[in-house]
């Protein structure tokens, strides 16, 4: 049997590809799809088929580009009017090799949500792993909040008869293979474990202790983060995205182009780190730290307005195309050429951020100065613990929340470690906030250095 698991950091997305004598199936695989075209030349077999666990919410589905450069047939849910491939229902089956792929409807996280169980008859009629998509975590279950408030009580009592009824009967020695891990927005918590197994979570998953009601109370008052992009990633996975045939080349800036360009609407990102940032970057630009690009590049780029890069010219831009493909930007533009170091040596202007250390805002916090202290973590982070005196504000929501930040005193941002802070400040001064600083290592370094939280 052959059985890969492809990440996508940033997302924490995994897709799969399993097979046996040849033949192969993709699971949920994601729109840069030439690392399934390897696989199958890796393993000198055929895709035959593309399955859909549901309608993902969190990045652009890759299944009808992988389609138009393999003769495989695209599988999905039936209760959702999907624009291209085919739906299955419960108990259709699928053989490759030696391995059963069988469907089962699991509704609950999404209508049309669906499990694959599957089996290898040369060695056992019995279940040997399921890939149940977004319906079960290690250590957490989907979430049943894209449908209203009004519904989320019926999403949820689906959920649990999807948990309940049908996987956890299949017994305990059962491996599941989730399509997200530690660090998804799909769920509220998810361990860091690849892979898990039913008797495992029955023994270890929090939410697998509750009763039905209590199940349901439980997702009725849960606290997630919903990105804008979102609603792009759902129409484009129910009709289709644009075929890209190959990745998207960037195209070299030199700084005067630049210049230019910045006359009109652009979007121009700084994946550089904070300290460097705030050392020194280019005017009204935007800073989301390479590492936390795919997280939270959707929090804040449109899809109509080009795309422009600028890091350190270490090499990184490919990376951050393809990040960009998976959320479905189609609007990249180019990248300034020879990175930042270009610009300064152009003589451009050059912006600059305060950073402050810990102990300097504990310093100005006991002097009584007048400053607006502002958390930009989760809400759910924000209640456990916080400097006392901030306000709160999670940083994808700033934004459309940026009026309830006052002009008149000194912004001091911070968040768990120094990099959603430093994108919250070039937000900030995006919109004419002159007066704001970024505390380096925030919360964690506020923690280390033993000063007080309110609980």
């Amino acid at each position: 049997m052959i059985l890969e698991m492809v990440k996508s950091e940033g997302i924490s997305h995994n897709s799969y590809v399993i097979g046996s004598k040849g033949e192969l199936a993709v699971i949920d695989p994601r729109r840069d799809v030439d690392i399934y075209l390897e696989l199958s030349r890796k393993y000198d077999s055929a895709i035959r088929y593309i399955f859909e666990t549901h309608r993902n919410e969190d990045y652009t589905v890759g299944s009808l580009e992988l389609a138009s450069r393999v003769d495989a047939e695209i599988l999905h849910g039936p209760h959702m009017d999907f624009k291209y491939g085919n739906a299955v229902i419960d108990g259709d089956s699928f053989d490759l090799g030696s391995l059963e792929l069988e469907v089962m409807e699991t509704p609950g996280h999404t209508m049309e949500s669906i499990t694959l169980v599957v089996r290898d008859k040369d060695i056992s009629n019995d279940v040997y792993l399921v890939f149940t998509g977004d319906v079960i975590f290690a250590g957490e279950v989907g979430r049943v909040d894209f449908f209203g408030e009004s519904k989320t009580p019926s999403m949820a009592e689906l959920l649990y008869n999807s948990i309940h009824q049908k996987i956890l009967p299949l017994g305990d020695n059962v491996l599941i293979y989730p399509a997200h891990g530690a660090g998804s927005v799909c769920g509220a918590d998810i361990r860091e474990q690849e892979f898990t197994t039913i008797g495992y979570e029955k023994k270890t998953n929090p939410l697998l202790q509750l009763k039905k009601e209590e199940f349901i109370q439980h997702k009725v008052e849960e606290k997630l983060y919903t990105p804008p992009y979102f609603s792009k990633m759902e129409e484009n996975n129910q009709k289709g995205a644009p075929l890209l045939g190959c990745l998207p080349e960037s195209n070299p800036l030199n700084p005067e182009e630049l210049v230019d360009l910045m006359k009109n609407e652009v979007q121009v990102v700084d994946i550089r780190k904070p300290t460097s940032f705030g050392g020194g970057h280019i005017p009204r630009t935007l800073n989301i730290w390479k590492e936390g690009f795919p997280a939270y590049s959707g929090y804040f780029l449109n899809y109509e307005d080009p795309i422009v890069i600028i890091d350190d010219n270490e090499g990184h831009i490919p990376e951050v195309v393809r990040y960009l493909v998976r959320l479905g930007y189609d609007n990249i533009y180019g990248h300034l050429s020879g990175g930042f170091p270009s610009w300064y040596m152009a003589a451009q202007m050059v912006g600059q951020l305060d950073m402050w250390s810990v102990h300097h805002l504990k310093d100005v916090m006991e002097k009584e100065e007048d400053i607006f202290l502002l958390d930009v973590r989760k809400v759910n982070d924000y209640e456990k613990f916080r400097i006392a005196g901030s306000h709160h504000i999670w940083v994808g929501d700033l934004p459309h929340k940026i009026n309830e930040v006052p002009r008149n005193k000194k912004v001091v941002v911070y968040c768990d470690s120094g990099y959603k802070s430093t994108t919250a400040c070039s937000i900030l001064k995006n919109d004419g906030y002159d007066d704001v600083s970024s505390v380096l290592g925030s919360m964690g370094a506020w923690l280390n250095a033993s000063y007080p939280v309110i609980k």
